[in-house]
């Protein structure tokens, strides 16, 4: 993310979810982009009271990783399982960094 990108410059607490239109104007892309990684299972909108779809901005950040690779030319089928496994990738890795903070020094 840049400097210049909507999604650095606004507050969680300010701005908790997006509607799709405001989404996809963040993201530089389509509603249909947005629904076409909602059917591969990328992200799955919250829906407001009156049934609309709202986006967090957790699930923008997702999709603009996603956008970057279809914009590399990766399908979009490919570009959501690369970003899922990014993102456990990421998981694993502070799930370890925390078990190795908390785990006791061993001596040999």
């Amino acid at each position: 993310m840049t400097v210049d990108d909507p999604l650095s410059r606004l507050d969680d607490d300010d701005y908790p979810a997006y509607t799709m239109g405001r989404a996809a104007e963040m993201l530089g892309t389509t509603p249909g982009f947005l629904r076409a990684i909602g059917e591969a299972r990328l992200i799955t909108p919250l829906r407001s009271e009156g049934g609309h779809r709202r986006y967090s901005r957790y699930q923008l950040r997702i999709a603009a990783r996603a956008r970057e690779l279809v914009d590399q030319g990766t399908p979009v089928e490919a570009a959501c399982r690369i970003v899922i496994l990014e993102d456990q990738l990421e998981e694993a890795q502070r799930i370890n960094a925390e078990y190795r903070r908390a785990a006791p020094p061993t001596t040999i």
